[in-house]
């Protein structure tokens, strides 16, 4: 059972979870307010402002980074990691997007000949440098915000 009292007061899990969690909610909210409704999809899907992804594990590493110091081992794997996350969620995931933006409209044109009837793919999968460099922003922000 201490197990279980140890981990709630664990601030590095803590801070980067609200900030994955604000994050997500900040998409929700500016979602409702572009589109006037609500789409639960929001809250769980991937891309959109800010990146969630990089406010994570900006907050995972400014965390670690403030409990055992900028100069550990811990926080340079850490930080490695998150650079890794971010450049793969404006990167990769981006490129990924764009491809499946092509991919249905082309499968729109094969549609209205009669051709071809396929699902489509999703588009929002990654996000632009602004994105992650928000969501980089408010984790560090919310990391430094809840440390003791």
């Amino acid at each position: 059972m201490n197990y279980f009292v140890e981990f709630s007061k664990n601030y590095i899990f803590w801070a980067s979870a609200a900030s994955w969690i604000i994050a997500q909610s900040i998409k929700v909210a500016l979602g409702v307010f572009r589109e006037k409704r609500f789409n639960f999809r929001w809250f769980i899907g991937t891309g959109g402002m800010p990146s969630s992804h990089a406010a994570g594990v900006s907050a995972l590493a400014t965390s670690i980074g403030v409990t055992y110091g900028f100069d550990s081992a811990l926080f340079a794997i850490s930080l490695i990691f998150t650079l890794i996350v971010m450049f793969d969620a404006q990167g990769v995931r981006l490129a990924t997007g764009k491809q499946a933006e092509i991919l249905n409209k082309m499968l729109d044109d094969i549609y209205w000949k009669k051709k071809l009837d396929e699902d489509q793919l999703k588009e929002l999968i990654g996000h632009t440098p602004v994105e992650v460099f928000a969501g980089a922003f408010l984790g560090i922000v919310i990391s430094l915000l809840l440390y003791k």
